[in-house]
């Protein structure tokens, strides 16, 4: 039986990006579009690109270790690792079996979880799980992503879109701080859109890795008001308000979207965590990258209740509240 009393703390954050990093006119060089075409439809003026030489474990690990030196805890402390991604070193095993032997956390099971840019979403919900089940006591949740491998550098449509990197958070348990961590989630999926953002290659399909395929004004459709019902469902599960949030940290696809939400919620725009610009859409990684932005600048500070939401292929889309730290 699960153990309801304890709680499930976010308490340190990392991240990472790669060295080499394209911006618009980088792009406008190898394709028909333009800075300004770019920054009016999307917001994004650069991203960050793997070296040929770099996998999505390596981003993984680099997040991870950050956040694991803020929390001055061990790899050997870790009980569990949970990697977000579309972009895996191999088809098997686990890229989170890659990480957790790069950072030596011998004690950790390991696996990946797949919901494309809503992953990060269902693996902080999958950690708070395994945390109040008594099954972990520490665990790493990683988004990581090499997307700029699965795009059609011809395609101006999405190959401006996104960007590589890695965030990664700690969450800890405690038992007497209610009120503190993960407060709620809502996860939902819905198949019948599939086709509307996917890869057009599988190992069972195709045996090619495959390319990203988008309808972007359908997809923008979707995002919207499903983004906003899955929030309010998780406000609802937490029992706030909305003028209860202290940072909406959103999925950082497109910044019409973001700002589409923040009107929604009637959120001052400075409430609103926003790296589209420097990132671009990093899929599960976008969260995490943009929280450790947030939490390194000095803008989320302890005590605060920050709302994720994000949604991506699938349709896969989902929202989570957490109050930020632990008790002083």
């Amino acid at each position: 039986m699960a153990n309801t009393a304890r709680q499930t703390l976010i308490t340190s954050t990392g991240s990472y990006l790669p060295e080499k990093c394209l911006s618009n006119d980088d792009l406008a060089a190898i394709l028909d579009t333009d800075d300004e075409w770019i920054r009016q439809r999307t917001g994004i003026r650069q991203r960050h690109i793997v070296a040929d030489d770099e996998t999505t474990s390596d981003l993984a690990v680099a997040a991870a270790r950050k956040a694991l030196d803020g929390a001055e805890i061990d790899a050997g402390e870790i009980d569990a690792i949970i990697i977000a991604t579309t972009t895996p070193d191999q088809t098997f095993p686990a890229t989170a079996a890659a990480v957790q032997a790069k950072l030596g956390a011998i004690n950790a099971f390991a696996f990946d979880v797949q919901a494309v840019c809503a992953g990060f979403v269902y693996g902080l919900d999958v950690g708070d799980a395994f945390i109040k089940s008594g099954k972990a006591d520490r665990l790493l949740v990683i988004g990581a992503e090499s997307f700029s491998r699965i795009l059609d550098w011809e395609d101006r449509s999405t190959a401006v879109l996104f960007g590589d990197g890695a965030g990664a958070v700690l969450l800890e348990a405690s038992t007497g701080d209610e009120g503190w961590g993960i407060l709620s989630s809502s996860l939902y999926t819905d198949g019948r859109f599939k086709d509307i953002l996917y890869v057009d290659g599988g190992v069972s399909s195709t045996g090619t890795v495959g390319q990203v395929r988008m309808k972007g004004n359908e997809v923008f459709r979707h995002a919207v008001e499903k983004l906003a019902s899955s929030l309010d469902a998780a406000l609802q599960e937490s029992g706030l308000g909305a003028e209860e949030i202290d940072w909406l940290v959103p999925h950082q696809a497109n910044v019409r979207i973001i700002d589409s939400m923040q009107r929604k919620l009637k959120m001052d725009s400075s409430k609103v965590v926003r790296t589209v610009a420097e990132h671009a859409n990093t899929s599960a990684a976008s969260i995490p990258l943009a929280l450790d932005t947030a939490v390194r600048d000095g803008r989320i500070q302890n005590g605060h209740v920050l709302a994720f939401e994000a949604i991506g292929g699938g349709l896969s889309w989902g929202a989570s509240l957490a109050r930020y730290g632990r008790p002083l």
